[in-house]
């Protein structure tokens, strides 16, 4: 099994997918939509394969594909899988099938008044997914930032060729926040580049990354302080946009909006999932005293971000933009559990990405159920929802407790690792962000009350209740959320060995617990 190279296939399936998808005749439309659902199911069964074969107490990076690529820029295509990458790329795996599902009839609702076309809509998908699986399993610096900055086209058409009205002004925002980030970034791939040429007996640089941190760690790498801080800078800013952090968050919201259902999860729950899995990778074990020296203002940003995105998701008349405003809350508490470097806030932030991407996908889609069959995302135009279609309103009442970190639910125990990762080094910043567990609950509460409560609101009468389709969709996430919330053991074995590898590279240890008298019982900061 270790021989064979898993990972490539892992990617290429999509690939190959949507090679044959764009190679079928137009009229095949049934056809293009299957074939893009086989795909993802041949991904699904590679990453359940890579769980089965993943050993958490076993080597950091499992599945190691290693090739000579730019032998004169000291860039190879090397890939492999820790713990963290493990369990997001069964969450790829997991939930693009259940997307191409959600997205079946997706296009039959042209706008205006015309047909999509639903070979390209397929296809790009699966492109994404692809793009998002190397950047999940690259062990090289060039390659990674190669599908970090290409992932946004498919993105990009995803959004402004199949979205709303407002579609292209969405999309152009979307793209030009993510390339700004991106150039940003390429400044300081290079300058990492220059700056390993320090790194054995070579003179040229290298871009691998298990080679670089490694010489961050021994001290074999002495990067001037100052040069690591605008290195550090320069990858996390790109990653920032991409999260998104507060406050570089507002092409979020109108992308979601804008975007089919199907594209808008695909963007949130998994695409910007790259940004915050890369701040724990990349930020934090190539730069470490840097990661350590901006963590207040990041935490900061984060905590803001967490309030913020609470307060406005209360504010809102569009269902859909409420949703979208709780993303940028949700990213806000993962991003506060990356910078207050404990175990506890680590292995609450990795779990997090996950929890937050099965509750909003389940949140968002059922959503855009309801949606498409009202023709409008104004709140106040709902009402009595419940009464009509309960399956429905159950549905989203489940994945909207599972959204305001309901405990017995999959959020619950992530945000409550986070929160008590982050008050052993940051009390401050973990008491702010407590505030959200009020404001989630009205956005939410106060939501659902409107939406799917009280008398049917006249135009709502004829309301269908979720068919099969929908119910293959919304059940499964429904039934994770439940699952992850009762029992989170198994992703969090997976995650622990791979969060301790990470704080033992970065010489940081958890904060010693205070004992009576103010004496602590050693430890601390190493």
């Amino acid at each position: 099994m270790t021989n064979f190279p898993w990972l490539t296939a892992l990617w290429l399936a999509p690939v190959a997918g949507a090679i044959v998808v764009m190679l079928l005749p137009a009229q095949a439309r049934q056809a293009a939509k299957g074939v893009a659902l086989a795909a993802s199911l041949v991904v699904f069964g590679i990453s359940l394969i890579l769980v089965a074969g993943f050993e958490p107490g076993g080597e950091q990076y499992q599945f190691v594909e290693s090739r000579t690529w730019i032998p004169a820029l000291g860039a190879g295509y090397t890939l492999g899988l820790d713990g963290i990458g493990m369990i997001l790329v069964l969450l790829t795996g997991a939930l693009t099938p259940l997307l191409l599902i959600a997205a079946w009839r997706d296009d039959e609702k042209g706008f205006p008044g015309r047909r999509r076309p639903a070979h390209t809509y397929v296809a790009l998908i699966l492109l994404v997914e692809a793009m998002v699986l190397v950047t999940f399993t690259s062990l090289d610096i060039l390659l990674f930032y190669i599908f970090f900055e290409a992932m946004l086209i498919p993105m990009y058409f995803l959004i402004g060729g199949f979205g709303g009205p407002d579609r292209a002004a969405a999309a152009v925002k979307f793209l030009l926040y993510n390339l700004f980030g991106g150039l940003i970034m390429l400044a300081a791939v290079i300058g990492l580049f220059v700056v390993t040429a320090d790194i054995g007996e070579n003179d040229r640089g290298t871009f691998d990354f298990r080679t670089v941190v490694a010489a961050v760690s021994t001290g074999e790498l002495g990067i001037d302080p100052a040069i690591a801080k605008l290195l550090f800078l320069g990858f996390t800013f790109a990653f920032a946009v991409k999260a998104p952090l507060w406050p570089f968050h507002t092409w979020l919201p109108n992308a979601a909006v804008q975007a089919t259902p199907a594209s808008a999860v695909l963007m949130m729950a998994i695409v910007d999932k790259v940004g915050t899995f890369a701040m724990l990778r990349y930020s934090l074990q190539l730069f470490p005293d840097a990661a350590q020296t901006f963590a207040p203002l990041i935490i900061t940003l984060a905590v803001v971000g967490i309030i913020y995105g609470a307060v406005l998701a209360i504010a809102q008349t569009d269902v859909m933009k409420l949703i979208a405003y709780t993303s940028i809350s949700h990213f806000g508490f993962i991003i506060l559990g990356i910078f207050a470097m404990t175990s506890q806030s680590h292995a609450g932030s990795a779990l997090y990405m996950v929890n937050h991407g099965v509750a909003t996908a389940a949140l968002f889609l059922v959503a855009g159920f309801l949606v498409s069959r009202r023709g409008t995302r104004a709140i106040a135009d709902y009402g009595g929802v419940q009464k009509v279609a309960p399956v429905l309103a159950g549905s989203f009442l489940i994945a909207g407790l599972a959204t305001l970190s309901l405990p017995g639910l999959a959020p619950f125990i992530s945000e409550f690792l986070v929160l008590i990762g982050t008050f052993g080094r940051y009390p401050v910043a973990a008491v702010f962000a407590t505030v959200t567990f009020v404001l989630a609950a009205i956005y939410i509460l106060w939501t659902y009350q409107r939406m799917m409560g009280g008398p049917v609101t006249a135009g709502n009468e004829k309301i269908r209740d979720l068919h099969l389709r929908e119910v293959a969709v919304a059940g499964p996430l429904i039934v994770v959320l439940i699952f992850l919330g009762l029992y989170p053991k198994p992703a969090l074995d997976v995650i622990s060995p791979a969060v301790e590898h990470t704080l033992t590279t970065i010489h940081v240890a958890d904060p010693a617990p205070e004992v009576a008298g103010g004496q602590s019982n050693g430890g601390g900061d190493q």
